[in-house]
């Protein structure tokens, strides 16, 4: 079974997050190990929205790209996730989403809706056309994560 997993803190900064960029996307990078179809967040990596029109889109620049990339491999760590909110839109990928999950693969899409608080993951199929959800599981947090 498909499933990012994600603890209680790491759901509260990501919340908040998006709380705080208000009616903006907010967006970050989620970083960890992956065995199988199990993504394991160790890291949230928040970064800005630095798209033009940031209340129906995102990007994150190559410099915060690189940063996030740059604290994984200190830290032995992969990409496991890319999160973002959708202020006043249901927590489904957009037709912007799709395309640029493309780009990222087999790296799941975790997307929160501010309407309703919803939080939901998304990975493409094999066939990299259509995106299927998958499980999100909170875990409580151990000395060991």
């Amino acid at each position: 079974m498909s499933e990012i997993l994600l603890n209680q803190k790491q759901l509260d900064v990501l919340t908040q997050h998006s709380e705080k960029a208000g009616s903006s996307e907010s967006c970050a990078m989620l970083l960890g190990t992956r065995s199988n179809q199990q993504w394991n967040v160790k890291e949230v990596f928040l970064t800005r929205n630095a798209h033009t029109d940031a209340q129906t889109s995102f990007i994150i620049t190559p410099e915060e790209l690189l940063q996030g990339y740059q604290l994984a491999e200190k830290n032995q760590l992969e990409l496991v996730g890319i999160f973002h909110s959708h202020p006043d839109s249901a927590a489904a990928p957009s037709n912007f989403d799709k395309k640029f999950m493309k780009v990222n693969g087999d790296v799941p899409w975790i997307i929160f809706s501010g309407i309703n608080t919803d939080l939901r993951a998304f990975i493409l199929e094999e066939d990299m056309e259509n995106e299927k959800e998958i499980k999100i599981k909170i875990i409580e947090r151990h000395f060991f994560q």
